[in-house]
């Protein structure tokens, strides 16, 4: 009983749980946008806004969020990320026009900005550089994980308590995981045995933003990320209208769509226990875009319109085998930045780009469908940013994080 709370209370897993509750505000939106609509009287084009600001903050300002982050000091970053959340969650429970949903929401996006990009350093500063490939690994499962948790739960608790009630309780959460990580996690680094680095507040933040952005390791993985985020989004995002379109109902579909996006996690943790025991990095790209290509192929052919428990198999391996891919990232991110005084810039970088390709993907998949009436062309589109994700990973040399 004593080693589980000990393994509970580890400062990395808790980093790692506080970027879980960033993510649930993330993946608040999606179920509550039909009773948001009615509450607030909400157009779709507002809701649109609303889904795509989180992506829209991260597209324009994520590298100079990470620059802020590294400036400030990753712990107190996180810090005051969550302090932003908590604080619009709460507030947003008195908004009574789409316009203060949709400014408090730009705020949350700079809140979530703030919490996640620090994380892969602070993390790196916790736990030993032979378990670090373990816990970025686990880092890379906050996103699926927190959106599926609000996917599910979401609609259950505004069905009994109303919309303001869930965001209400998501800013009490996030003052928790503030407190959790001023108290819990230390602010010394820990099990590191390389000197100490200059703090990056010594070094000019447009020093710090030219040496990542002059790197080619840096630009590899951000625009890695990118290929994968727009495809992901893309198919998991539409699945529940995909679903829609074949008669299952809107409970259901949200059901399915929850569990394809949870079980992404799968994929993010093996890639840290792979790592963790050697395997390459670079194979572990070429799996993940691989199996992206094919499953997307499966799951939206016109070959297989008949089989729909082939083309629901199909997403759930697309985004469990494709969760290789963030997992890998979130390790190699670390290594690839310039310096330890920018591993946060780069972090900004990466989610700057990731932002990007959230923000165009879905968006483009959804005209070609229309233009095409139907979604069977969807999988040429991810095919084609699985082909650039593999020639990104074969042009360069991943050692052994």
């Amino acid at each position: 009983m004593t080693s589980m709370r000990m393994i509970r209370l580890q400062p990395a897993l808790i980093v790692i749980l506080s970027g879980v509750v960033a993510a649930m505000h993330i993946g608040k939106i999606p179920p509550a946008i039909p009773v948001l609509r009615e509450a607030l009287g909400m157009s779709l084009v507002e809701a649109g806004f609303l889904l795509s600001m989180v992506q829209m903050a991260g597209m324009l300002i994520g590298v100079l969020a990470g620059l802020a982050a590294d400036s400030i000091g990753v712990r107190r970053s996180i810090i005051i990320g969550h302090t932003v959340l908590a604080a619009t969650g709460v507030a947003a429970m008195w908004a009574q026009r789409p316009f203060d949903l949709l400014a408090l929401r730009g705020l949350e996006g700079l809140g979530f900005l703030l919490t996640v990009l620090p994380a892969p350093a602070l993390i790196r500063q916790l736990v030993p550089p032979a378990r670090l490939a373990l816990y970025l690994g686990l880092w890379g499962t906050y996103m699926g994980t927190g959106a599926a948790l609000t996917l599910l739960g979401g609609p259950v608790l505004m069905e009994a308590f109303g919309w303001t009630r869930l965001w209400g309780l998501l800013g009490i959460l996030s003052a928790t995981a503030a407190l959790a990580v001023m108290f819990l996690v230390p602010c010394v680094q820990q099990a590191s045995p390389a000197p100490a680095a200059a703090p990056a507040s010594a070094e000019p933040w447009w020093e710090r933003l030219r040496m990542t952005l002059t790197s080619a390791g840096p630009w590899r993985i951000a625009v890695t990320f990118a290929m994968y985020s727009s495809q992901w989004l893309a198919v998991i995002g539409f699945l529940p209208s995909v679903y829609a379109q074949a008669g299952i109902s809107g409970k259901t579909a949200g059901a399915l769509t929850a569990l394809a996006c949870l079980i992404n996690v799968c994929g993010s943790v093996a890639a840290g226990r792979l790592l963790h025991r050697g395997t390459c990095a670079r194979h572990l790209l070429y799996v993940g875009f691989i199996n992206m290509a094919l499953t997307a192929f499966l799951a939206f052919s016109p070959l297989t319109a008949d089989a729909p428990v082939l083309r629901y198999v199909a997403a759930l391996l697309f985004s469990a085998v494709g969760g290789l891919i963030p997992g890998t990232l979130f390790s190699l991110v670390v290594h690839v930045a310039p310096n330890a005084r920018t591993v946060s810039t780069t972090v900004g970088w990466m989610q700057q780009c990731s932002s990007f390709g959230q923000f165009l993907g879905p968006p483009f998949v959804a005209w070609i469908a229309g233009l095409y009436g139907g979604w069977h062309l969807t999988w040429v589109i991810t095919g084609v940013a699985s082909v650039i994700g593999l020639l990104l990973a074969r042009g360069v040399r991943f050692d052994r994080p």
